[in-house]
């Protein structure tokens, strides 16, 4: 179906819902999976008979590999297909969760989640660009709302999806709810997703910088993790700075491209820029504070587990609800103001967190305070993905997604290693909880600064 059909009015037709249907069926099994992994790592490191420390490798592996692929997906994507991406990460994705639940070892599960990363890549890094050939311009704030609503929906249903489930089964099924949403998507996708618009010119994938990108990427996130994790401190050292020489020449050699791979001609665009250090500080702020709280809910309050699972929902709950009358608020005003105030929303909400006494709290002022941490992310997370769509050529929109889930995946780690850096400084827990909601207020102060200085026209 020719790209162009898919921008002829400011209303969806049946064949474009259904379009997005395929996207957001992807975006309930990506999320759900990490979800569902999440809470069962208990759970699998006594069937595996692994250590804990151990057992997070099937969560490391997986944002690995992602993290190493996202920009040479993108960058094959804005050269041939965002469509053939998109579909071969489905595939991937939905065969590799198979290969998961009939693991019968530790190193076989590895094998299978690296393999599932590299599906997710794919999707990950082509999906923004797919969302804008389907909306039309009028109404993409829309489509990005509904991204982020499906995924908080997701987010908040997955610890009690997954705790129903290892109730009755055992852990292989939680990979298995991936199959039928990955068929379904996988055929929906093929019929109707748009293929890119066509180009006069055609680029040349560029294989050397795809390798650099891995290499440097790979070795400097699996130092940080080893860094996290207080892992071999020496050997990992050796890996960043032999990650950091090669991502040097990495960057050198993009700087005479015509399309980078890592796009440093994106980064000449003030709007684009100031759009990547938002993400990177919003989710250093935010991956901070969710890491803290189950932490602070349970160590320091004394909640037990289920009921900090059912304190912490109030958060993606508010996201999904004001997400899309977020959407709808940025179609008439300006997107980088209102992410801006959302990202003030958010910091009062953490600063409200840091008013909570050391004991003696009820639920009620924990819920009602998670609620606005949500309310200000949901106000931010849309209008801030609109000015970075917006702020690049259509033809380099796959680069500009790639590298926006990069920099939600380095704020994502930045945050992780703020909490256990700070852990690790702190004697007391009530002085490590208050240390790490004061450095994710600031966090989120600096987005907001980063947002309102944003100008669109």
């Amino acid at each position: 179906m020719p790209a162009n059909l898919y921008r002829m009015s400011s209303t969806l037709s049946l064949k474009k819902y259904i379009a997005v249907s395929a996207i957001l069926l992807v975006l309930i099994m990506t999320v759900l999976d990490g979800t569902l992994v999440n809470v069962a790592l208990p759970v699998m490191a006594e069937s595996f008979g692994v250590s804990d420390s151990s057992i997070v490798w099937i969560v490391t592996i997986y944002q690995l590999m992602i993290t190493m692929l996202l920009l040479p997906v993108s960058s094959y994507g804005d050269i041939f297909s965002y469509k053939k991406s998109f579909m071969t990460g489905v595939a991937v994705f939905t065969l590799s969760s198979v290969l998961c639940a009939a693991s019968q070892s530790f190193p076989m599960i590895l094998a299978a989640r690296a393999l599932q990363g590299i599906g997710a890549a794919c999707i990950m890094g082509v999906n923004i660009a797919l969302t804008r050939l389907i909306y039309p311009r009028e109404i993409l704030g829309r489509g990005m709302a509904l991204n982020t609503m499906v995924i908080a929906v997701a987010t908040a249903s997955g610890p009690t999806l997954a705790g129903t489930i290892l109730s009755a089964a055992s852990w292989h099924w939680l990979f298995l709810i991936n199959v039928p949403f990955g068929i379904l998507a996988f055929i929906l996708g093929y019929k109707l997703l748009p293929e890119n618009p066509h180009r006069e010119k055609k680029r040349v994938f560029d294989k050397t910088s795809a390798i650099e990108n891995v290499i440097a990427f790979g070795l400097i996130f699996f130092a940080l993790g080893n860094f996290a994790r207080k892992e071999n401190i020496a050997l990992s050292f050796l890996l960043l700075a032999a990650g950091a020489v090669t991502g040097y020449f990495y960057l050198r050699r993009q700087r005479h491209r015509e399309a980078p791979m890592f796009p440093v001609d994106l980064f000449k665009i003030r709007l684009y820029t100031l759009s990547i250090c938002t993400s990177v500080s919003s989710f250093i702020a935010q991956n901070l504070t969710m890491i803290l709280i189950p932490f602070m809910l349970m160590g320091s309050l004394g909640y037990p587990e289920i009921t900090t699972g059912l304190l912490m929902t109030p958060w993606p709950l508010a996201t999904m609800l004001v997400s899309p009358l977020a959407a709808r608020f940025v179609e008439k005003h300006n997107p980088g103001k209102t992410a801006a105030a959302g990202m003030a929303v958010f910091a009062t909400g953490i600063g409200l967190l840091f008013t909570l006494p050391s004991h003696n709290v009820a639920e009620w002022d924990i819920i009602w305070r998670m609620a606005v941490c949500g309310i200000g992310f949901g106000m931010f997370q849309t209008p801030n993905n609109i000015v970075m769509v917006l702020a690049t050529p259509v033809h380099r929109t796959g680069s500009a997604g790639g590298m926006q889930s990069t920099a939600r995946l380095v704020g994502q780690t930045l945050g992780a290693i703020s909490v256990t850096l700070i852990f690790a400084m702190t004697a007391s827990g009530i002085t490590a909880v208050k240390f790490c909601l004061s450095a994710a207020v600031c966090f989120s102060l600096i987005a907001g600064i980063f947002s309102i200085s944003r100008k669109i026209s």
